[in-house]
């Protein structure tokens, strides 16, 4: 493993699961146009007289109808012949020539679906988390296979304190894509829960970690490689505290207090009300108010990474 991003990130990669798919090529139909040569005298000799049918002749034999055949897909990785087992959504358009909106013929979630379909143009597409590629198809009444490549990979997140794993439920995580110098330039996703694959096209996502729900954030620039996943673990540098405001130290605490957690410089960081709420904030120097029946308590208190603990503000005047 080695560390990258903003801060302390450990990184990992995994291949994805792969295996051996077939391919087949779709196969187009010519039509050909036979030419009349000049006019040719009639010979002597009768011909047989024949009825010939109409289109309303009820006892006219039917034209044959065009057949339907099977179109059978895989998709695999960019690069290689690892198969997608899962996670795969497929859609069969209408390949229109006429620009208006095409529609969805068929869909499945299967690894390798079969779809039967009538002569015709189309536009098969799969789509892999948010990575996606699409393949135009001919069918001509004659079984056809498709082979679609995907350039993805996956990011698995999750978050520490020093050597301590985070809960799931105590971090979410935001994607985006850089975009020049700005790298939160487009969301990708926000509310990336930890140890969820997030399956992604191949290349560099910023990824945003917020633990506890106040300003306990790390930042990591991270990069998606085709077939694999990327495992990182951002480490926070924070502690979750409770908030108390008492008569003594270690005495019983008020009910409904009203807590402000602020920045020496002024800016509220967290509120909360309550006998003893708990914040969870980034490691540095804080100024905790505490409202109680009219009167207004405060004291100074200093984050350390990893250190959980009580910060107790003293009921006194003065």
């Amino acid at each position: 493993m080695a560390r990258a991003g903003y801060g302390s990130v450990w990184l990992g990669c995994a291949l994805l699961l792969g295996g051996h798919p077939g391919t087949a090529a779709a196969q187009d139909g010519n039509a050909f146009h036979n030419r009349i040569g000049p006019n040719l005298p009639s010979p002597s000799m009768p011909s047989p007289s024949m009825p010939s049918p109409s289109m309303s002749d009820p006892s006219a034999p039917p034209l044959p109808s065009a057949a339907s055949a099977a179109l059978t897909l895989t998709a695999v990785f960019a690069g290689g012949d690892k198969p997608l087992r899962s996670g795969l959504a497929w859609r069969i358009y209408e390949d229109r020539p006429d620009g208006t909106k095409p529609g969805i013929v068929a869909r499945s979630e299967a690894a390798e679906p079969s779809f039967t379909l009538p002569p015709g143009a189309y536009v098969a597409t799969v789509t892999y988390g948010f990575a996606s590629a699409a393949r135009r198809v001919v069918m001509a009444g004659q079984p056809a296979a498709e082979q679609l490549k995907v350039s993805a990979g996956a990011l698995k997140l999750s978050g520490a304190i020093g050597d301590v794993k985070l809960g799931a439920d105590q971090l979410a995580f935001s994607v985006f894509v850089p975009i020049g110098t700005n790298s939160e330039g487009r969301l990708v996703r926000s509310g990336v829960k930890a140890g969820e694959l997030l399956r992604l096209p191949e290349g560099t996502y910023h990824v945003v970690s917020t633990y506890g729900g106040s300003n306990a954030i790390q930042r990591a620039d991270l990069k998606v490689e085709n077939g694999k996943v990327t495992d990182a673990t951002l480490n926070h540098r924070a502690a979750t505290l409770t908030l108390k405001l008492v008569a003594a130290e270690g005495a019983e605490a008020f009910a409904g207090t009203a807590f402000s957690v602020l920045t020496p410089g002024g800016d509220t960081i967290r509120e909360a009300i309550g006998a003893f709420p708990q914040v969870t904030l980034a490691e540095g120097d804080y100024v905790l108010i505490a409202r109680h029946d009219g009167q207004v308590y405060t004291r100074e208190f200093k984050v350390e990474s990893g250190l959980n603990r009580d910060v107790e503000v003293i009921a006194k005047a003065g």
